[in-house]
């Protein structure tokens, strides 16, 4: 399952991301904005990765204006490593290497054409682990850590 959430200023990106994936024959689920109309990124992005944490293995996938906002609110949900992309580099490595369940980026910053590559590369990408796993323990180890 793939969920899908995003404030105003990603809405766009959203519905185009939604549209391919659908026709990829993915499992989505929309959380939100349905509009365009202003709305608060951090409730929509904690609803998104609380929702992507009960479902074991499944991923994410945020939009805001720049994708700045609504992975900083992501990260604060314990469990979720949310990365804003705007780059096939990141887009990869931060699967690869940080083994990241959350893609941000910005509605204002990615074009559709982009923003669907950089969805491909980050849903096609394992984890790498080895080396990297120590890495990403010492992560969860610093969120449990604050409590």
């Amino acid at each position: 399952m793939i969920y899908l959430g995003a404030d105003h200023g990603g809405f766009e990106l959203k519905e185009a991301i939604k549209q391919h994936l659908l026709e990829q024959g993915y499992e989505v689920e929309d959380c939100g904005t349905h509009s365009a109309e202003s709305v608060d990124y951090a409730p929509i992005a904690q609803a998104t990765c609380e929702k992507l944490l009960a479902d074991k293995g499944s991923l994410g996938i945020l939009c805001c204006g720049t994708g700045i906002g609504i992975s900083m609110a992501a990260n604060k949900v314990h469990g979720i490593r949310a990365a804003c992309c705007s780059d096939y580099f990141s887009a990869k490595y931060t699967r690869l290497h940080n083994d990241a369940n959350v893609l941000c980026m910005g509605g204002r910053v990615v074009g559709a054409g982009l923003a669907c590559e950089l969805v491909d590369v980050f849903l096609n990408t394992e984890f790498e682990g080895g080396r990297h796993q120590r890495r990403v323990d010492q992560i969860t180890a610093i969120e449990q850590s604050q409590g």
